[in-house]
């Protein structure tokens, strides 16, 4: 019902209807003083809006109030259903308009997207859904993060929908400020500027952490060249689908076991990701052997915050707060992992 009313604001017709239903209202209580002069002030107020009601809607009802003996009561019943029914038929047609030229089912849909979208926090922005897009989108879904597509391209976004079940999308061009503001930019944790476009994803990038600096922005670049321009313009990471796709294509060759292993991880039911978590500020747990072992979660490696790097680490390693986990894990086992860190739930327990 809130939703209906906003739409009925948002709406050009909106100061048309109330304007409509407030001179209906007046023509009403016009119609209630009226009848009670002509009944000389005797009649109870509810008989005289009664009279007024009956006169304006045209239902003709029993009269409560003697209109017959009365020469100017007559006048004033003729004139009141006349200016009634100019009332009437003023609001009806408007609201006739509103409901013909307003597509209320895709309002109410824009309102309820828009309402996911404004609850939403610590979410990623894909800005483009085509085959990239797509891919991107995909690999959000299976691992149960929160997203906000943008396309300027409707039947993308309606094949996107139809496809993964995901509905939380706008239509618009990335690169304006006020719809990046919409999907919630100042709250996100990253975006995707992965158009088939190298320009609109540099200026997608340089709107994006002009609107917020500490956002994280990965951009999608077909022509080397752009690789430096999109880098100044704000992006934390650069990625050519050419390039990837070129180095894939080696190692399928050179090291087949490896990626076939990376192919099957992928794929399992378990959703398996090289995942990393951060450890947070306040962590109780201060070494791998206190975090424990356990089956949701194989450690692959720490990063300090000094970007140095240690693999398959040894239980006696520190964690310190800011230093960053590479694990193994599902996105239940990603959840167990941040929650041992955060609150020290299921530290200490070791298993095999």
């Amino acid at each position: 019902m809130f939703t209906l009313l906003q739409i009925f604001r948002e709406s050009p017709y909106y100061p048309k209807l109330r304007a409509g239903f407030l001179l209906l209202m007046a023509v009403h209580a016009v119609g209630t003083l009226g009848f009670e002069i002509v009944a000389g002030w005797q009649a109870p107020v509810m008989d005289a809006l009664y009279m007024a009601f009956n006169t304006i809607s045209t239902i003709g009802f029993a009269e409560v109030i003697n209109v017959k003996d009365s020469h100017w009561g007559r006048l004033f019943t003729m004139a009141l259903g006349f200016t009634g029914i100019a009332v009437t038929w003023y609001l009806f047609s408007t609201f006739t308009a509103f409901v013909l030229e307003t597509n209320l089912n895709h309002a109410y849909r824009r309102r309820r997207m828009e309402s996911a979208i404004n609850a939403l926090s610590g979410h990623y922005i894909v800005c483009g859904i085509g085959r990239v897009g797509g891919y991107v989108a995909d690999e959000l879904l299976k691992t149960e993060r929160e997203f906000v597509v943008i396309d300027v391209d409707t039947g993308r976004l309606t094949a996107h929908e139809e496809r993964t079940g995901h509905h939380v999308y706008l239509q618009g061009d990335a690169a304006d400020d006020d719809l990046l503001l919409r999907a919630g930019v100042t709250r996100a944790a990253g975006v995707f500027a992965v158009t088939g476009d190298d320009s609109k994803n540099l200026v997608v990038s340089l709107s994006t952490k002009q609107l917020n600096p500490a956002v994280r922005v990965v951009a999608r670049v077909h022509d080397r060249r752009n690789v430096d321009k999109t880098r100044r313009a704000g992006a934390d990471e650069i990625v050519s689908p050419d390039f990837t796709g070129g180095l894939r294509i080696a190692s399928a060759m050179l090291r087949p076991n490896a990626v076939n292993l990376m192919d099957m991880m992928l794929h399992t039911d378990d959703n398996l990701r090289v995942e990393e978590v951060l450890v947070p500020r306040g962590s109780p747990v201060t070494s791998l052997a206190q975090l424990g072992r356990r089956p949701e979660w194989l450690l692959v490696a720490i990063r300090d915050a000094q970007s140095r790097w240690s693999f398959n680490p040894p239980g006696e390693s520190r964690l310190v707060p800011g230093d960053t986990i590479v694990a193994i894990v599902s996105p239940d086992g990603r959840r167990l992992l941040e929650g041992a860190l955060a609150g020290g739930e299921g530290a200490g327990r070791e298993h095999g």
